[in-house]
C-alpha cells in the first residue's frame, strides 16, 4: 500500500520512524455529469471573477475571507513558518482505556507502518506495550495542513491510528431528542427484547452493499444494450411519516425475523409475559392469604375452647359455694337445738 505521510511517533523520548497508510477505501459507485441532449462531459473550469480568465492550478494560491469579503492572501511560507512541532509527529500525550473515546469524535482511519529496519524493535515495543494495558494512545500529529487529533491503537499485529474530531467540534444534541413526553410500556419493551433476541447477532465481515450491487447490475445491463432494472412494486416502499400501531409493528417485525431464521413465527408467548407476571401476584397474594387464614381459624378455635375452658371453671366453682352456704346453715342449726 501506498504511503500518504512520512514521520515518526514520539513516545516519551523514544522516536519510531513510521509510514502512514490509509486503512479504509471507497467502493462506491462514481458518477459523471453530462449534458442530457447529446450526452457531452460536463467539465468545471476555474475562472478568475474579475478579469473572466480561465487560471491553471500553478497560478492558484489561498487566502482567507474576512468578515467584510476582504481576501487575505496566505502563502505556503507563512504556514511553513508557524511553530508546529507536530509537522513530522505523532506525539503521543497520553494513555487512556478505549472507553473514554466517544464514538463521535471518530474520523479517518490510518495503518502505521515501521519505517525500516532499525524502527522494528521500538514500533514492536510500542505494540506490545499498548496490548498489555489495554488501553488507547492518544496523539497529535498534523496532516493536510493543520494538526489533528489521533488514536493509537492495536489491530492484529499493526498499530492503526484514528483520526479523532477535537472536543469542540462536536455538536451537543440540543433540539434532538422527541419535546414530547412518551410513557413505552412493558408489553412493548418485552417485544422490542424479543426482536433483538431474534435477530441476534451477525458476522459483520458478511454483510455487503446491496444498493451498490444493484447499480452495478444496472450498469452492466444498459452497457449490454438494455433497459436496467425494473422500478419496484407499489407498496414495497416503506411507512414514511405514517402513525403506525408500535405493537402491530413489533409483532411482526419478531414474526418476520423469525421466519428469515427458520423458527415458528409465534409471538404469543411474549404477548403473555404481563399476564403471567399478574397471574404470578394473584399467586403470591393467595398463599399469603393462605398463611394468614390458618391463623385466624386457630384463633377463632382457641376463643370457643377458651370460653367452654372458662364456663367449666365457673361452673365447678359455683356447686362448691352452694355446698359451704348448705354446710353453714346445718352447722347453724345443730347450734340452735
Amino acid at each position: 500500500m501506498r504511503s500518504i505521510w512520512n514521520g515518526a511517533i514520539s513516545f516519551g523520548l523514544v522516536s519510531i520512524p513510521i509510514k502512514l497508510v490509509n486503512a479504509t477505501e471507497s467502493r462506491s459507485v462514481s458518477f459523471r455529469q453530462i449534458h442530457v441532449e447529446d450526452g457531452g462531459r460536463i467539465r468545471y473550469r476555474k475562472v478568475c471573477e474579475l478579469d473572466g480568465e480561465e487560471i491553471g492550478q500553478a497560478e492558484i494560491g489561498k487566502a482567507y475571507e474576512d468578515a467584510d469579503g476582504t481576501m487575505i492572501p496566505i502563502t505556503d511560507e507563512d504556514l511553513a513558518a508557524l511553530p508546529l512541532p507536530t509537522a513530522k509527529t505523532i506525539e503521543i500525550v497520553a494513555f487512556v482505556p478505549a472507553g473514554d473515546i466517544d464514538p463521535l469524535q471518530m474520523d479517518a482511519a490510518y495503518y502505521l507502518s515501521a519505517n525500516g529496519v532499525p524502527a522494528a524493535k521500538p514500533y514492536t515495543l510500542l505494540r506490545e506495550a499498548l496490548k498489555r494495558s489495554d488501553k488507547v494512545a492518544v496523539a497529535k500529529y498534523a496532516l493536510r495542513g493543520r494538526e489533528r487529533l489521533g488514536m493509537l491503537r492495536v489491530v492484529d499485529d499493526v498499530i492503526a491510528m484514528h483520526g479523532l474530531l477535537w472536543p469542540d467540534e462536536i455538536r451537543a444534541p440540543e433540539g434532538v431528542a422527541p419535546e414530547t413526553p412518551v410513557t413505552v410500556r412493558e408489553a412493548e419493551l418485552d417485544l422490542a427484547d424479543a426482536l433483538m433476541a431474534t435477530l441476534g447477532e451477525v458476522d459483520i465481515t458478511t454483510l455487503h452493499d446491496d444498493y451498490r450491487e444493484a447499480v452495478e447490475e444496472m450498469i452492466a445491463a444498459k452497457a449490454a444494450g438494455g433497459e436496467g432494472v425494473a422500478p419496484p412494486e407499489p407498496g414495497e416502499e416503506g411507512t414514511g411519516g405514517q402513525v403506525i400501531d408500535l405493537m402491530a409493528a413489533l409483532e411482526k417485525s419478531v414474526r418476520d425475523a423469525k421466519e428469515a431464521r427458520g423458527e415458528p413465527a409465534e409471538v404469543t408467548d411474549i404477548k403473555s409475559r404481563p399476564a403471567k407476571r399478574t397471574a404470578a401476584k394473584k399467586t403470591a397474594a393467595k398463599r399469603t392469604a393462605a398463611k394468614k387464614a390458618p391463623a385466624k381459624e386457630t384463633a377463632a378455635k382457641e376463643a370457643p375452647a377458651k370460653g367452654a375452658a372458662a364456663k367449666k371453671s365457673t361452673a365447678k366453682k359455683q356447686p362448691a359455694k352452694k355446698q359451704t352456704a348448705a354446710a353453714r346453715k346445718s352447722t347453724s342449726g345443730k347450734r340452735s337445738a
